[in-house]
């Protein structure tokens, strides 16, 4: 009865309002409706995209139906591209350099991105089909209306995005004032020639807000009075900016900047070149593989004489780990860190970047975090993936201890900072961390 009445009423309506509607159902429901949904989850605000894809739903609404369908596919793709980039803290150049790298996730492994990949393909097709229809209304009167619907969509998702302003879309300008762990805590100041350093960057490693049990747990293993008898221990926050390569030069070249300007370009200016013409062995490591954001190339621009990756690591028996970025296992790579500096022949920089704790992160895989009600009771019940992702650092944290206690562990100081903070889709995961820092922990050997 229902479904008669409505096509009654539908029928009713003159055909330039049928179009109208239609257009309506494309370009601006359908187009937006995947991140809609988003609003009751949590996610950067899309006001800007959403005008852009009313106009061009405008643009093209008198088009042939092929050219329309195409436009609206690549629309739905940018459209993405921004959205993702918001969520991940990843500028449309760096997500436009991301794209040939997509074959290497795993999405398989996460339920979250197959269902999103899912819904969004089914939005795509439907969108394509609905296209087959006529939607070049003409009425002044229905384009003004069609651009206060629009308005007023935008609106709403800016206002409802307003309450995590500062967690999205963060980019590091030309006046930013800069700082970095390496500069707050002095970590270059040691190579004296006498020491090894280590540095560790650990991926979403974020600050813990107003949640006594995640701020408890943050480094606890560093905390027994075994690692302070033969370390000073120094801990601090520093502000960061985009994503993980970003977070990269921040720490190793001591500025703002991302990787893709690191490519094609040396820059003796970064602390591994630096450290290198100090007589330093520069070595880096990570648990990915080393095309991966051409980790391979840009590496030995900035002055790492030698570097190791998936594939090295497996050949050394690492095992694998699983995930959506499927690495070395991190919890089992202290030992081979300490290994690596108990052979070296002179004073070593090595840098470490992991990979397991990258979102979302499953259970199982051979990752450390099943039964997570072990390590954290609380954050079990409260927070199930962040209590995996800090049962994943502390499992790393205290494989590092063990070799850091060993009595033939050589002379080192170790720095562990955060790439970013962890960008969960959820706003409820995202507003347990700091938006705008990361925490890192310095132990500067005694």
């Amino acid at each position: 009865m229902l479904a008669r009445g409505l096509r009654a009423r539908f029928s009713s309506i003159d055909e330039d309002s049928k179009r109208f509607i239609k257009w309506l159902l494309v370009w601006v429901v359908l187009i937006n409706f995947c991140f809609m949904i988003m609003w009751f989850i949590g996610a950067p605000t899309r006001r800007i995209e959403i005008v852009a894809v009313g106009l061009v739903g405008l643009i093209v609404k008198r088009f042939p139906w092929p050219l329309q369908a195409t436009v609206f596919v690549l629309t739905m793709i940018a459209c993405l591209m921004t959205f993702v980039g918001g969520l991940f803290n990843l500028s449309f150049l760096s997500i436009f350099h991301s794209l040939k790298f997509f074959s290497e996730l795993q999405v398989q492994n996460s339920l979250e991105y197959v269902v999103v990949s899912l819904l969004l393909l089914a939005t795509m097709a439907l969108g394509v089909f609905l296209l087959r229809q006529d939607t070049n209304f003409t009425s002044p009167k229905l384009i003004i209306f069609a651009a206060i619907v629009i308005a007023g969509l935008s609106f709403t998702d800016h206002s409802v995005g307003q309450g995590m302003r500062g967690h999205y879309k963060r980019m590091a300008s030309a006046e930013t004032p800069f700082e970095s762990a390496v500069q707050q805590s002095g970590f270059a100041s040691r190579a004296d020639g006498k020491r090894h350093l280590i540095l560790i960057m650990v991926e979403s490693l974020g600050v813990p807000v107003d949640n006594p049990e995640m701020s408890k747990r943050l480094f606890e293993a560093f905390e027994q009075p075994a690692v302070k008898s033969k370390y000073e221990i120094q801990r601090g926050t520093s502000v960061y900016y985009n994503s993980t390569t970003a977070g990269e030069v921040r720490e190793l070249c001591g500025r703002w900047g991302d990787y893709y300007e690191l490519v094609e370009t040396a820059d003796k200016d970064c602390l591994p070149s630096q450290l290198a013409a100090g007589n330093y062995d520069t070595q880096a490591i990570h648990s990915f593989q080393g095309d991966f954001f051409a980790r391979d190339k840009w590496y030995p621009n900035i002055g790492f004489k030698g570097q190791q990756f998936r594939q090295d690591l497996a050949d050394q028996d690492i095992n694998i780990c699983g995930g959506v970025f499927v690495g070395a296992c991190d919890h089992e790579m202290p030992a081979f860190l300490a290994k690596t500096l108990k052979a070296a022949e002179k004073p070593t920089f090595l840098y470490w970047l992991t990979v397991n704790t990258h979102l979302p992160v499953p259970e199982g895989m051979n990752l450390p975090s099943d039964n997570c009600e072990k390590y954290s009771p609380v954050l079990a019940r409260d927070f199930p993936m962040i209590c995996r992702q800090f049962a994943i650092f502390d499992a790393v944290d205290r494989a590092l201890v063990k070799e850091m206690l060993a009595k033939d562990f050589p002379d080192a100081d170790i720095l562990i900072v955060g790439d970013h903070m962890p960008p969960f889709f959820d706003r409820r995961h995202r507003a347990q961390f700091d938006p705008t820092r990361v925490p890192w922990i310095y132990l500067k050997q005694k």
